[in-house]
């Protein structure tokens, strides 16, 4: 048996559930087994993304844990990153002109 942990975070609040799994587990078997998503029935096992500290996996079927690991399940972004990060620094040119 390992210990690894399973986490989701929503803005408000997040649960990092602990768990041992047996050896040869993936990062589904581990989710599956934690059952967050009774807890957080927004979740889908099947379709949503995962990570392991960060770093995205591409099939969480077929990624074996090691002791240790956290398993992340990522929700959908509310915006585009890139075009937030546009819009503040448009904001902040505006308020810098308006200043001069």
């Amino acid at each position: 048996m390992i210990n690894v942990e399973v986490a989701f975070a929503l803005p408000s609040e997040q649960k990092i559930i602990a768990l041992k799994v047996e050896e040869g587990a993936t990062a589904y078997d581990a989710v599956k087994l934690s059952k967050v998503d009774e807890v957080y029935p927004q979740i889908n096992i099947d379709s949503d993304p995962m990570g392991i500290f960060g770093k995205a996996i591409k099939d969480p079927k077929v990624t074996v844990l090691k002791e240790g690991n956290r398993v992340e399940i990522y929700r959908p972004l509310i915006a585009d990153p890139k075009e937030a990060r546009a819009k503040r620094a448009a904001k902040i040119k505006a308020q810098q002109e308006t200043q001069q």
